[in-house]
């Protein structure tokens, strides 16, 4: 159960302050302002444990990796750790594991899964989605549990090309040529 802090005003929080903070408690950094995260449904880690599954057998014996949340993920590290920018994204797929950093992700990862919720949606497919992109961010998906659908944002030339995907489609993992997942068993909670 994440917990919840009473920040004291300031101006622009960094990075350096994140390592402050007591372990279980979840926020991130978005130019400089805090923006906490509460506990996630059922739902939504039942999406999470089923990418998760299906990512990592498809990459048993292969150099990239998968890496569920809690995982931070700094796009523009410091090495002062003042960064006004830090995530938790749902899901990362990391291809270069040159950025993998003792607490999580040193730059851009190739790829990141965010799951919706009412707290978060207009911060996933708004700030994040600018973030995202501006960092170099491959592919970028996002999972709307409620209407059973993946938006699928692959950078070309510095923006996002979006494709949308529904209920019976089959999602192809662009930077993991070859994995296919099937939505079905994305959204099963069995």
């Amino acid at each position: 159960m994440s917990a919840s802090l009473k920040l004291a005003e300031k101006e622009c929080w960094t990075y350096r302050d994140c390592l402050q903070w007591p372990d279980d408690y979840r926020a991130e950094i978005i130019d400089g302002e805090v923006y906490e995260m509460p506990a996630p449904t059922t739902k939504h880690q039942a999406i999470v444990r089923n990418l998760t599954i299906l990512f990592g057998n498809f990459l048993k014996g292969k150099q990239e990796r998968i890496y569920p949340a809690p995982f931070g993920v700094r796009l523009w590290p410091k090495t002062d750790y003042s960064d006004p920018v830090y995530f938790e994204p749902d899901i990362v797929v990391m291809c270069d594991r040159a950025k993998l950093g003792e607490k999580g992700c040193e730059g851009a990862p190739d790829m990141v899964v965010e799951i919706l919720s009412p707290s978060s949606a207009s911060k996933d497919m708004v700030l994040k989605f600018r973030k995202y992109a501006q960092a170099g961010v491959r592919e970028y998906w996002i999972i709307d549990p409620d209407r059973s659908t993946i938006q699928v944002c692959l950078l070309e030339n510095g923006g996002y090309r979006v494709a949308a995907y529904e209920e019976t489609d089959t999602v192809p993992v662009t930077i993991l040529p070859g994995l296919e997942i099937k939505m079905p068993e994305v959204f099963s909670e069995e």
